[in-house]
């Protein structure tokens, strides 16, 4: 500690923080120098109290500024590392230090001022709402949220009780329930912010707004609620009703196989009857959560998915900047997306005008929705959509670091774009194939160039779905296949490294757990009951809806691809089925009809009852597979076990996993 008489500064610098007071304000700067990030830990926890200490005594600190010495990052959590192994005592004891110390700051008699420039998380965000004022920067880095239902768990430091007294009941609902991350933008509308202002003039505007606390010449504005939820919220009685109807709605998403969101909402309305004891069953409730097998499982995917956000090849020596995409279908204009989002350019091609048109007005559309949630800024969206070259030729594709094809699965038709993209004259092209059963391997065939042709392996729509499955062959060289994982990296996905075989891993565990959906639903149990079944057990999606949303002609391609490599144990009553649709033209939602029918009409049946919302109705059930069953099903005299279905069904997807990993189609089982 330095004092400079006079000049009233001071100085305090210890490992994961530092203190400078300048003129009557203590800027606490957030760094620890050993971490990527900061976190809330056993080791930053007793330096912030020793910070408390000095400007509890200090007699010229006339208030407190928190700011991130990181740049991207204020605080982004808890070290969820130190809660591993942590009994229900051990769990808390952490939940009650983080109150205390936030109850602490909060009684300070200076105002404290939270200066947020990117990520503040967690509880990150539970010691901003424990602060006077928050200024956040407008970066598109800077988010704010609980994220602890994620991990099974609720805000354990104070933010169940915080929360909606900031930003009402309703929206503290949405953020908890969910895990939802908010921009600056909807924060401020929200009231979970005070001021929005640039990065490069946080600290500043953060300094100038504490000594105007301290003056009193400054209160914090807080957004007005004028919606009907905030006039229930003003009593007892409709907050009870909130709490009730959220209740319903999460234990509906859910399917109750959550405990978190019931516990938020116990807490919620059990601080209504005991606003004293609120702290004390936030406590109790996170540490109960913190041992259900739940829990620990997300846990354990949270530490898996942080693994692999690591490129296990090591850094790429120059970083790919231009990417193009063949076929402009929904798969090729998601990659597209997604790549532009994350400032890439790309050029799309398809032989089809008609299809780059669609796959534009498909980027746009994402974009505009982008803007319309305050997530993203029209020069931003101008600025990315610049980097979009769409074109039914190939000219200028020597110019692209990777050629990532996207067109139907068809091997001749994989091996002509091959020798097409081949022909250009660079040979530092990457050639990656978007298939999901076909081996590249048999791809690579025809290539003059093997070691530079990689499986990259998309899920729709790409997007959403977060995961990248990237495929090596023996003869993919460590320089592609590093480069390919670093773009998956930059693209914002979940990347697993598989060796190539048959469905790679993704498909190939699905196929078995497909087939023997086929397999029970020849056995009798109607569609309705075996996919509500599965979503009982856990899974978003039934596997018939499954089936449809697929597409029928793509699943009977891929278990025909797998059945070749590993016959009857993917293929046990699947095929069956699959080419009876078929055969009747049924090939899913994208054809009106599969194992269910999708009549989008405004002469459905249905739609013409008098009152009656359309998604009140089930999917009828196509008349033609059930006749098909009928005749060729074998109907089992047991009645069904539900439970055993559910087994048989992820047994055989767990067992087909293992191997996986047995035959090195896995390099370690975090990647399964």
């Amino acid at each position: 500690m330095e004092n400079h008489q006079g000049e009233h500064t001071a100085n305090l610098l210890l490992p994961c923080l530092t203190l400078k007071e300048m003129d009557g304000v203590a800027l606490v700067s957030f760094d620890d120098r050993d971490a990527k990030v900061n976190t809330l830990n056993s080791k930053l926890i007793p330096q912030f109290e020793e910070v408390l200490d000095y400007v509890e005594k200090s007699k010229t600190v006339e208030a407190l500024v928190l700011i991130s010495g990181k740049k991207d990052c204020f605080v982004a959590g808890a070290d969820i590392t130190e809660l591993q192994g942590a009994d229900q005592e051990g769990a808390k004891n952490l939940s009650m230090s983080g109150q205390k110390l936030f109850s602490r700051m909060e009684k300070l008699r200076q105002p404290v001022v939270a200066a947020i420039d990117g990520s503040c998380l967690g509880g990150g965000l539970e010691l901003a709402l424990a602060c006077d004022y928050r200024l956040a920067s407008s970066s598109a880095k800077t988010v704010l949220g609980l994220p602890e239902v994620l991990l099974g768990l609720l805000p354990g430091a104070g933010g169940t009780q915080r929360l909606s007294k900031i930003v009402g009941l309703e929206n503290a609902l949405k953020m908890m329930l969910t895990g939802m991350n908010v921009r600056p933008e909807k924060a401020k509308k929200w009231g979970l912010i005070d001021y929005l202002v640039f990065a490069d003039g946080l600290e500043d505007k953060a300094l100038k707004v504490a000594r105007a606390l301290a003056k009193k010449q400054l209160t914090p504005s807080r957004a007005k609620k004028t919606s009907v939820m905030s006039v229930l919220e003003k009593t007892n009685a409709g907050k009870k009703f909130i709490l009730q109807k959220a209740l319903q709605q999460a234990e509906k998403k859910t399917r109750g196989l959550y405990p978190a969101p019931k516990a938020i909402i116990d807490v919620l309305s059990y601080t209504i009857e005991h606003p004293e004891k609120g702290y004390e069953k936030e406590s109790e409730l996170f540490a109960q959560l913190s041992q259900t097998p739940q829990c620990h499982g997300l846990i354990s995917l949270y530490f898996g998915q942080s693994e692999l956000k690591k490129n296990r090849y090591g850094p790429v020596e120059k970083s790919a900047k231009n990417i193009a995409v063949l076929g402009a279908g929904l798969m090729g204009a998601g990659i597209g997306l997604v790549s532009l989002q994350k400032k890439f350019h790309v050029r799309l091609r398809d032989i089809s005008q008609k299809q780059l048109a669609s796959a534009k007005k498909y980027i746009w559309k994402s974009f505009d929705r982008k803007i319309k949630r305050k997530s993203m800024t029209r020069f931003e969206s101008q600025k990315m959509l610049s980097g979009l070259f769409t074109q039914t030729d190939l000219q200028h594709f020597n110019r692209c670091d990777v050629v990532i094809e996207a067109v139907f699965e068809d091997l001749e038709l994989k091996h002509k774009v091959l020798k097409e993209i081949e022909e250009i004259e660079s040979d530092k092209i990457i050639f990656a194939s978007n298939t999901s059963a076909i081996p590249i391997s048999d791809i690579a065939k025809v290539s003059k160039r093997p070691e530079r042709v990689i499986g990259m392996h998309y899920f729709s729509p790409v997007e959403k779905m977060p995961l990248l499955e990237i495929i090596v062959t023996e003869k993919t060289s460590e320089e592609v296949a590093r480069t390919a994982v670093d773009i998956g990296l930059r693209q914002g996905k979940t990347v697993i490294v598989v060796k190539d075989g048959p469905g790679f891993y993704t498909t190939r565990i699905l196929a078995p757990f497909m087939d023997e959906a086929a397999i029970v639903a020849l056995e009798g149990l109607d569609f309705y009951t075996l996919d509500d079944a599965m979503k009982d057990f856990g899974y978003p999606v039934g596997p018939i809806a499954l089936i449809d949303e697929v597409g029928v002609d793509v699943a009977l391609h891929v278990s025909e691809t797998l059945s070749k490599s590993l016959g009857e144990r993917v293929n046990g009553g699947e095929t069956k089925i699959l080419s009876e649709l078929i055969s009747k033209g049924s090939k899913g939602r994208k054809s009106g009809k599969g194992f269910f029918v999708y009549d989008q009409s405004p002469s459905s049946w249905y739609e013409k009852i008098p009152g009656l919302k359309k998604k009140s109705v089930k999917k009828p059930i196509n008349p033609e597979v059930l006749s098909f069953i009928t005749q060729n099903g074998k109907k089992s005299v047991k009645p069904v076990d539900l439970e055993d279905v559910q087994k048989r069904l992820s047994y055989r997807m767990i067992n087909e996993a293992a191997y996986c990993l047995q035959e090195g189609i896995l390099q370690q089982a975090v990647d399964g």
